[in-house]
């Protein structure tokens, strides 16, 4: 079974399109690390929160990657933009569209 992460955070104003860029680069690192699905969204209702949907290839899989010098890097670099609000969810994936 698939692991899956659902979370928000909340930007300082006038910082959303930073971290957006911050939290879209790197995809390939992602995908080699067992990411399978990683989509960063915009809050249509709040112009400063991000949502990330992530679908990994075991919990163990998410952990490691959040071990790796890029990731370690891009989250450096994007916490002086951030509130410190943050939302998450883990989920088991069991299936749907787009998910084998």
């Amino acid at each position: 079974m698939a692991f899956g992460y659902i979370g928000s955070m909340r930007t300082k104003p006038g910082h959303r399109d930073d971290v957006v860029a911050i939290l879209t680069r790197g995809g390939d690192g992602l995908r080699e690390a067992g990411c399978r699905v990683y989509a960063v969204g915009l809050d249509p209702e709040d112009e400063d929160k991000i949502w990330v949907s992530e679908i990994w290839e075991s919990a163990r899989h998410h952990a490691d990657s959040l071990q790796l010098p890029e990731t370690k890097a891009a989250i450096a670099e994007a916490m002086p933009m951030l509130t410190g609000e943050f939302s998450g969810q883990k989920v088991e994936i069991v299936g749907g569209l787009g998910v084998s």
